[in-house]
C-alpha cells in the first residue's frame, strides 16, 4: 500500500488544499491529512478544532484519513509508514520554500520522497492567511472554504 502524509497547519483548510488532497487520493494508496502542532505558535482555530472540521470536509473520500502530530514531519511520515510527503504549490513564489523544505527531508530520510501537486488555477490565489484576514474583517470567506470550516467559523464571535 502507497501510503502519503499531507503536512500542514491547515488553519484553516482552503478549498486550494481539499484541492490537492484530491488528486493526492487519487494517486496513491492512502493519504493521511498531518495536522502539524506547534507548541509555539497560537493558531487560528486549535489544533483539534482543525482536525474536527478537516474530517468533515473529507468524509466522502475513502482513502483519507486526518491526523495530528508534532516534532518532524519525516519521523512521523516513518513511524506511519509513508514513502511519500505531498506538498502543495499555487505559485512559483511558493516553489523556493518547498524545495528546501524538501531537500532537507531528503538529507534526514532519503528513502522519503517529495511530491509536488499544484492547485487549479482558480484557487492559486487562496492561502490560511488569506482566509484569517478576509474573516476577521468581517468578509464572505464561504467561497474559499470548504463548508463545514464555513459553518464553524459562523458560530465563532469575532468581538
Amino acid at each position: 500500500m502507497k501510503i502519503a502524509i499531507y503536512p500542514g497547519s491547515f488553519d484553516p483548510i482552503t478549498k486550494g488544499h481539499l484541492d490537492i488532497l484530491k488528486t493526492g487520493a487519487e494517486i496513491f494508496d492512502k493519504v493521511i491529512i498531518a495536522v502539524a502542532k506547534n507548541s509555539e505558535k497560537k493558531g487560528f482555530l486549535t489544533v483539534e478544532e482543525r482536525v474536527k472540521v478537516i474530517k468533515e470536509s473529507v468524509k466522502d473520500i475513502e482513502n483519507v484519513e486526518v491526523d495530528s502530530f508534532e516534532g518532524l514531519t519525516i519521523e512521523y511520515a516513518k513511524k506511519r509508514g509513508a514513502k511519500v510527503l505531498i506538498r502543495g504549490l499555487r505559485a512559483v513564489s511558493d516553489f523556493e520554500y518547498e524545495l528546501q523544505l524538501s531537500q532537507a527531508n531528503s538529507a534526514l530520510s532519503s528513502d522519503i520522497k517529495t511530491v509536488f501537486l499544484t492547485t487549479k488555477p482558480k484557487y492559486n490565489f487562496i492561502s490560511s492567511s488569506t482566509i484569517k484576514e478576509i474573516y476577521i474583517n468581517h468578509g464572505d470567506i464561504s467561497k474559499f472554504v470548504p463548508e463545514p470550516v464555513y459553518e464553524f467559523l459562523k458560530t465563532r464571535n469575532l468581538s
